[in-house]
């Protein structure tokens, strides 16, 4: 557990004496983390007795908003061919919940980054950059040293607590990016990224930084995507290479085979990358022994292999894809990657132990996804509108001012807007089918309502009301500071 009276932290040019806010008052992330740990010291006043967490996983479904859980709930019923609307996912039947604002410091609607950098820091920051106060400038990589941000996993390790990041997107990205990495451009994933100027002065991106970690005894299990940006470089570095030298007892895996394989018993590090970039859809994946791993089988190696640390551990787990879905315009793809998380969350559930494990389940942001229309119950989630008419008493497809059908599920801008479509003989139930959008995008945005935060276990009840999203690190370190 942490004891704010004998840790201490060394980060770059920070010395993280153990106190309640390890900034000097001058810095700008001095009033975020005094902020969120005043939340938190509030809401301890109300619920004083808990027990403290041995382990804490937290949970991100990356764009997972409130609308993709209704969906997503309703469309897993479906499935399983009960009441969609009246089903639950896992983690929707814990016990404590809030609501988070995501807003970065420079944007109202705000993105990956600066979201994750304040759930796993406790301080805010602005869009693009990662665990780096808001003072630092998109791509001023000069800056990055003098600001960087402490991490909970960098925390985790430098007390002695095993650590593990798993993501279906690329490891790099800027969720999984932000656990341990300091950087003032999320996209400066791969030296062939960074500019010029940050090459010659040396400056790491962020699949260096991953090997380069050093806290602790470094980080005990890495699994994702993104394999290309860590042996295909032109810099002629391999960092596989370099990662299994770095840790000679290490095991690396690129398959399920490879994974399912490995002995956990004789080992205190293993790295997985399972594609050349982000992993694959869940509903487009090799399950075979070549193919990648499910995000609920990651877990489930994750867990079985740090229960083994009795110090105890901290783990986050990122179902990446919901967010590229959305994206993409197509809500099929992101609302099986939210049920995928939600077995996931589940297979926590089971593998640990809720008077010591605090599980918490959040999203980072949400997206434009819409849930409209009068549909009748059971209606298919992702089908056209059927409503009741209200003369007849019969159902009826439901149709716009222009005479056409239209579908539960919209997005308020993406690519597949498309004026008066008609969806008559379209399946929009077709896993590839791009939802219609009021406003034609490239790429579907992000939505700036607040989004969901469920937890089960100790320092869980903290969790209440509309909170900072960098509340969620303080009920964290809080959780495991006893």
């Amino acid at each position: 557990m942490f004891k704010r009276s004998v840790v201490l932290f060394c980060l770059s040019s920070f010395t993280l004496l153990a106190q309640t806010n390890p900034y000097t008052v001058s810095s700008p992330a001095y009033k975020w983390y005094e902020a969120g740990q005043k939340t938190v010291d509030e809401a301890k006043a109300l619920f004083p007795e808990q027990k403290p967490a041995k382990n804490v996983i937290l949970f991100v479904g990356d764009g997972m908003g409130i609308s993709t859980i209704t969906a997503a709930r309703i469309l897993a019923g479906q499935q399983n061919k009960v009441n969609g609307e009246a089903s639950q996912l896992s983690f929707e039947k814990f016990p404590y919940l809030a609501l988070s604002k995501t807003y970065n410091t420079n944007m109202q609607v705000p993105d990956s980054a600066g979201t994750m950098t304040a759930m796993i820091t406790g301080v805010k920051t602005s869009a693009g950059v990662l665990s780096v106060d808001e003072t630092v400038k998109l791509g001023d990589f000069e800056e990055v040293s003098g600001h960087k941000l402490v991490t909970l996993i960098e925390q985790a390790e430098d007390k002695g607590l095993a650590t593990g990041i798993i993501s279906t997107a690329r490891i790099t990205h800027a969720t999984p990016g932000a656990a341990y990495a300091h950087t003032s451009h999320r996209d400066w994933e791969t030296v062939d990224q960074l500019p010029e100027a940050a090459r010659k002065a040396g400056f790491p991106d962020i699949a260096a930084q991953l090997i380069a970690f050093n806290h602790g005894d470094g980080i005990n299990l890495v699994m994702g995507g993104g394999r290309n940006y860590f042996d295909k470089r032109s810099d002629g570095r391999n960092l596989i290479d370099e990662w299994k030298k770095k840790y000679p007892d290490g095991i690396f895996v690129a398959n399920s085979k490879d994974l399912n394989q490995v002995d956990w018993a004789k080992t205190n590090h293993v790295f997985g990358l399972f594609s050349p970039s982000h992993m694959t859809y869940d509903v487009d994946r090799n399950e075979g022994p070549e193919g990648e791993p499910s995000l609920s089988e990651m877990t489930a190696k994750a867990i079985q292999y740090l229960s083994k640390y009795p110090q105890g551990y901290v783990l986050i787990v990122e179902g990446g894809r919901v967010d590229h879905a959305h994206h993409e315009g197509n809500a099929s793809r992101a609302l099986t990657e939210a049920i995928e998380l939600a077995k996931a969350v589940e297979v926590a559930e089971k593998m640990t132990n809720g008077n010591d494990t605090l599980l918490v389940v959040t999203a980072d942001h949400s997206h434009t996804l819409t849930m409209n229309g009068y549909p009748v119950i059971d209606n298919p989630i992702l089908g056209k509108v059927v409503q009741w008419n209200e003369t007849t008493g019969e159902k009826e497809i439901a149709k716009d001012a222009n005479g056409l059908p239209y579908t539960t599920l919209q997005y308020a801008n993406g690519p597949g807007a498309r004026a008066h479509a008609d969806l008559t003989n379209v399946d929009t139930a077709a896993k590839d089918y791009k939802q219609d959008a009021l406003i034609l995008m490239e790429s579907e945005t992000h939505g700036g309502e607040d989004v969901a935060i469920f937890a089960r276990g100790p320092g869980g009840i903290w969790f209440h009301g509309t909170v900072e999203q960098n509340v969620i690190y303080h009920v964290m370190y809080e959780a495991l500071a006893k």
